[in-house]
């Protein structure tokens, strides 16, 4: 189903995909059972699947990551291949390009993660500066907000390990 100019555009053998908004799926070719409400939103997926996208620019740039859910403006913005992450809010896992297994809920959330893995981020600006690091959990506004590298962190609270990057 698409709804939308240029929506589903280049759609050649993809099924069960619903496309509401301008541009949203264009460029997918054979990718299955995604959903895009809003413009630009898995704009450039082309073979990924199971994909839920509901903001302007959510997932804009996934061509094959599979299993990511982004609600909210720019959500999940420049992931291309990664795969099963959660982003819930305003530029929520916005720098995200091949991190997996990652959730995010709250402006800004995980915010600059690129690469890392397994992280859960539940705040505004929670974990924020997190870019390569894995299997950290940061609950609460700013929680681990200028670690970038380091892993296994857990931070409860507001500002709870705010500076911390060991």
């Amino acid at each position: 189903t698409a709804n939308g100019v240029n929506a589903l555009l280049l759609n050649t053998t993809g099924n069960n995909n619903t496309a509401n908004g301008v541009s949203a799926l264009q460029n997918n070719t054979t990718g299955t059972a995604n959903t895009a409400n809003g413009m630009d939103t898995l704009l450039n997926n082309t073979t990924g699947k199971n994909n839920t996208a509901d903001g302007s620019q959510a997932l804009n740039n996934n061509t094959t990551g599979i299993n990511n859910v982004g609600f909210g403006v720019n959500a999940l913005l420049f992931n291309t291949t990664g795969n099963l992450n959660v982003a819930l809010g305003f530029n929520s896992l916005l720098q995200n390009i091949t991190g997996d297994n990652n959730t995010a809920q709250g402006v800004n959330a995980l915010s600059n993660n690129t690469v890392g893995n397994n992280n859960t981020a539940n705040g505004v600006q929670a974990l924020s500066s997190n870019t390569t690091a894995n299997y950290n959990t940061a609950t609460g506004y700013t929680a681990l907000y200028s670690n970038t590298t380091a892993s296994g962190n857990t931070a409860n609270g507001d500002s709870a390990l705010y500076s911390n990057t060991a």
